[in-house]
């Protein structure tokens, strides 16, 4: 057996709310859309990529799930990490409309990062490795 990663998620506050801001602002594509009680099972994938991961966008009701959030922003702890080909680029495009980070790039040995709010309750860094 290989198992592969085929969903993971990101807890957000607002799952309309979310799917504006990871797929206007961070360019994912919508994958999946299926209402789901009160939710929806909402997924994005990264453009290009019809068949990659899906990244799902959860309702973060449980009180764990809430309680997990507020512990990892007090403390700065990004959620995620998604790569991006230049951070220093992403950065200047993003902070071009608008979007917050919480760390500017910044070189970390072999990888640059960036941390970003993502308005849904979440730290998100972006990374990327110079020269590779």
């Amino acid at each position: 057996m290989q198992a592969r990663i085929h969903v993971t998620s990101v807890f957000v506050d607002d799952q309309e709310k979310a799917l504006a801001f990871y797929t206007g602002k961070l360019g994912f594509v919508t994958k999946a859309d299926v209402p789901v009680g009160d939710y929806r099972w909402l997924t994005v994938v990264g453009a290009g990529e019809p068949d990659g991961v899906e990244l799902l966008l959860e309702p973060d009701q449980h009180p764990a799930a809430k309680a997990y959030k507020q512990a990892l922003v007090a403390d700065g702890i990004p959620a995620t990490s998604f790569a991006v080909d230049d951070v220093a680029s992403a950065h200047q495009e993003l902070e071009a409309q608008g979007v917050i980070f919480t760390q500017p790039p910044t070189p970390m040995g072999p990888v640059v990062t960036a941390v970003l709010d993502d308005t849904c309750g979440n730290f998100i860094q972006l990374v990327s490795r110079p020269g590779i």
